[in-house]
């Protein structure tokens, strides 16, 4: 059977239509720059003074929030994009219990049109760089299928898909404890590994692409123990456990659409890892980690060798020494 305009899918790898003439949603003709969308809503620039703050890609050029857009045809920009960003707007203003009250299907949609975007930007921007990449992503065959992976489920923005039995990445939702809290807004990335932060007010969302929820699920405990307001470093010691354990996935689930019957107005995904050959995590080594942690308490100045002081135990300030929860109210440097 013929299958409906909108239910068809669309990949745009196929020949590489990445570019801003095609809607970046469809691969439709589009005008730039009149036909586009912020990465970073005009609501979210607004509401943390976003707009002319700004950013150093990966070649080392520097753009500002504002600069960061995406090729959107009309009727997406209107039926989709729009949408999803009133419904993230809407949550907002609800601050954490709106977020946690937020299905994770819209989370993943808004947090990974962000990620989309600031991803699609390096990408060409490597084209003509500045600086060439230490790490080209347009070098890197495994992050290119495992971005082909993450826009099969990202497709959902513009096609009503169901996803039967599986969440398409780790989401998480982190709660900062206000009385050491003084940045209002961050984000982070590691575009290899696809892993894509935000942190809005005393909430930070995270989410772990292209990994069906499996690196979220051997963080379990961690998750369980950090269900409660976290220190700053806290909150950046949970976010290095995510990036190293997305580094260490090696893995790339793959999705399939069940066969449409007449009368079906959306899509049904199934998956599949199928690569029997290999583990689903590298393995874990201390030494690594650390620099993990090292790159994450940037901010507070903790040195590699304090980090690894004892290499079978590295720092933590989520747990004390004995592998129970720590509760911070201030951190002092030692």
């Amino acid at each position: 059977m013929a299958i409906p305009a909108h239910l068809q899918l669309y990949d745009p790898l196929e020949g590489m239509r990445l570019g801003p003439q095609y809607c970046f949603l469809c691969g439709a003709p589009t005008e730039p720059p009149i036909d586009s969308v912020p990465v970073f809503a005009y609501w979210l620039m607004d509401r943390y003074d976003l707009a002319d703050r700004q950013i150093q890609l990966l070649d080392q050029s520097i753009v500002t929030y504002r600069d960061l857009r995406i090729p959107c045809c009309q009727h997406c920009r209107t039926h989709h994009v729009e949408p999803l960003e009133a419904q993230a707007q809407q949550t907002a203003e609800l601050g954490l219990d709106g977020w946690r009250a937020l299905s994770a299907k819209t989370l993943f949609l808004w947090l990974g049109k962000m990620f989309y975007g600031v991803f699609i930007t390096e990408l060409l921007t490597e084209l003509n760089p500045l600086v060439k990449p230490r790490y080209p992503l347009a070098e890197n065959a495994q992050m290119f299928r495992r971005f082909h992976a993450f826009f099969q489920t990202f497709q959902a923005l513009r096609v009503p898909i169901e996803f039967e039995d599986f969440t398409p990445a780790s989401l998480y939702i982190l709660e900062v404890d206000p009385r050491e809290d003084t940045i209002s807004f961050e984000y982070d990335d590691d575009l290899t590994t696809m892993v894509f932060s935000i942190k809005l007010g005393n909430t930070v969302l995270m989410a772990c692409f292209a990994d069906n929820g499996i690196v979220k699920d051997a963080m379990r405990r961690v998750v369980a123990d950090t269900a409660r307001p976290l220190h700053p470093i806290q909150i950046a010691e949970f976010k290095a456990r995510v990036y190293y354990g997305a580094y260490l996935f090696n893995v790339v689930p793959d999705y399939y659409a069940r066969p449409l019957k007449p009368g079906d107005d959306h899509l049904v995904y199934d998956t599949l890892i199928d690569d029997i050959t290999s583990s689903v995590f590298n393995p874990w080594e201390n030494s690594a980690y650390g620099q993990s942690l090292q790159e994450m308490w940037k901010r507070w100045d903790i040195s590699y060798k304090a980090i690894m002081q004892n290499p079978a135990q590295p720092l933590s300030f989520l747990y004390d020494d004995l592998g129970q929860p720590r509760i911070m109210d201030a951190y002092v440097a030692s």
